[in-house]
């Protein structure tokens, strides 16, 4: 080892280089920490990787880390396009769970406001696509992932059906029309 190294990556706590200092405006508390926050997944977490194969296990596909709306940039976890339903698993600490969230003592004020802001996010995803006709359904991490699987594959299929019903029932009353009363001209 030559004593270097790579870049962008941590000096570690008293080394030659002195003691680790967060970078200015910073919400790392120790350099452990920073690794610790900068290791976490976006996306394909334990939750979602289970849920994801209990659905696709029960035949249903679906788009994953999808944006449900064109001009939405938000994403959600899985998005049934033609039925409309948007799934999303909610980490206990980002979303700020009733049941499990725990406020870092830490750098406090920012964690209030960065929790705070991602609860809203949330609410606001929610209330855009409710306004555009999809079925939100949120599950928080710690939830079984059997029951939540079972919960979606309900919502998808009977979605699908009453889509499948609508058109039948579109085509039925097509074919019932009396023919238009338009004429050649010869009689």
């Amino acid at each position: 080892m030559t004593g270097r190294s790579e870049p962008g990556a941590l000096p570690e706590s008293g080394t030659q280089a002195g003691p680790w200092v967060p970078p200015e405006g910073s919400w790392a508390s120790s350099a452990a920490n920073r690794r610790s926050m900068l290791g976490n997944r976006s996306r394909d977490t334990a939750p979602e990787l289970l849920l994801r194969s209990l659905v696709h296990a029960a035949g249903l596909r679906y788009r994953v880390a999808a944006k449900p709306l064109p001009k939405m940039r938000r994403t959600a976890d899985m998005v049934f396009r033609p039925v409309k339903v948007a799934v999303f698993i909610d980490g206990c600490f980002w979303h700020g769970c009733p049941d499990h969230f725990v406020m870092p003592k830490t750098n406090r004020p920012y964690w209030e406001d960065k929790i705070g802001r991602n609860v809203q996010r949330d609410r606001d995803t929610d209330q855009r696509l409710a306004d555009e006709g999809w079925l939100v359904m949120r599950f928080w991490e710690h939830l079984d992932p059997e029951a939540c699987a079972e919960t979606v594959i309900d919502a998808v299929t009977c979605r699908r059906q009453a889509a499948v019903g609508a058109r039948r029932s579109h085509e039925a009353r097509r074919r019932q029309r009396p023919p238009s009363n338009t004429s050649s001209g010869v009689s």
